[in-house]
């Protein structure tokens, strides 16, 4: 098979996954989840092994371990996170009114601002719109909520995540080393060692990012509910839990934790007590900082290597293409592509498509 015709093949199957993968995309979390999760333990399950036990004692003690250890954390948290959504949805349409006269009285106060620096205001055209555009950012904000509420809903799908995963995890990871044999020896006998030494990169920095990024969201979470709980914010804890949690999507957590508690703050605390919400406001601030000069450079470092605009892009790209899954996988499918646009250019620039006399 000529270079040409291979590459067309290889391009044929990628085009083939990528639309398979956007067609099931939405049944997709449940195996996304056990994959990663089998991938993260496979070095642990090799430990195991090493210790004499077999792979299948390895990955039913792995996969039992990280079971018991979600269901205790469910039945430590989840009493609070539906304790608090269910007074979240009770107390939602006083919220909602709430706003929608702050909004009245701000478009109020605009129109007196404007009439003293002799701005014209007194049309009833005027008055109406900005009533108007109030209304309007109620019913977005109303309807923003109901997504994210929905959404919530769909990520913890409890059956999925308590069921499915579990048996995904188990599987993969019961023939993990075999099926990575497997794929080895379907690769083309030139380039073989070559795409290994590529996908040994890849491993590298996923696992460089996972582990970093993890720790990053687990620090975030703990910081985001305690600290919104402690200044007496409604639904501080389901708010801080869910910030630090979608952290792991680049600036997803940080604008919806954002949004969700400096609103909250607003309606709950103006005007009588405007000290806390520059208090919320102060703590996403620093939880900003914390995140972005302290522990992502220490925890994850420059292990993808893009630049945040392209980080940004891929995101939303992921988003648009598979929904939440796709927001969720799109950093580490930014480093995987980071990885061969690199090893792309190392190739490059060693080619005599760069430099004529180069020998190679």
């Amino acid at each position: 098979m000529t270079p040409r015709r291979q590459a067309t093949w290889w391009i044929g199957i990628a085009v083939g996954f990528g639309l398979m993968i956007w067609l099931l995309r939405d049944m997709l979390l449940p195996f996304v989840a056990g994959m990663a999760i089998a991938y993260l333990t496979d070095p642990l399950a090799d430990r195991l092994e090493r210790l004499k036990l077999s792979r299948t004692q390895a990955t039913t003690v792995i996969t039992v371990g990280f079971l018991a250890l979600f269901i205790i954390a469910l039945l430590l948290i989840v009493p609070a996170i539906v304790r608090q959504t269910n007074a979240l949805l009770a107390a939602l349409p006083d919220y909602m009114e709430r706003a929608a006269q702050l909004l009245n009285l701000l478009a109020a106060n605009v129109m007196v601002v404007a009439e003293n620096q002799g701005l014209d205001m007194s049309g009833g055209d005027s008055k109406e719109a900005l009533k108007g555009y109030a209304r309007q950012a109620v019913n977005f904000f109303g309807q923003l909520a109901g997504d994210l509420l929905r959404g919530g809903v769909a990520v913890l799908n409890f059956f999925s995540l308590l069921v499915i995963t579990p048996i995904v995890t188990f599987y993969l990871l019961l023939e993990w080393d075999r099926m990575v044999s497997a794929i080895s020896g379907w690769l083309p006998k030139g380039q073989a060692e070559e795409i290994k030494d590529v996908v040994r990169r890849i491993d590298r920095t996923l696992a460089g990012f996972v582990r970093g990024q993890g720790t990053v969201c687990l620090v975030l979470i703990i910081y985001y509910s305690v600290a919104l709980s402690a200044v007496g914010l409604n639904f501080g804890f389901v708010i801080g839990l869910l910030s630090g949690a979608l952290s792991f999507i680049p600036f997803v957590g940080a604008i919806f934790g954002a949004l969700a508690s400096i609103g909250l703050a607003v309606v709950q605390f103006w005007p009588d007590d405007s000290l806390r919400i520059g208090i919320v406001v102060g703590i996403y601030v620093i939880g900003q900082v914390l995140e972005g000069y302290v522990l992502t450079p220490k925890l994850v470092g420059d292990s993808i290597g893009l630049h945040p605009v392209w980080v940004m892009f891929g995101v939303l790209a992921g988003g648009v293409l598979f929904g939440f899954v796709g927001m969720l996988l799109a950093l580490p499918v930014s480093a995987v592509i980071g990885v061969l646009a690199r090893y792309g250019l190392e190739r490059y620039l060693a080619s005599r498509l760069y430099d004529p006399d180069n020998p190679a």
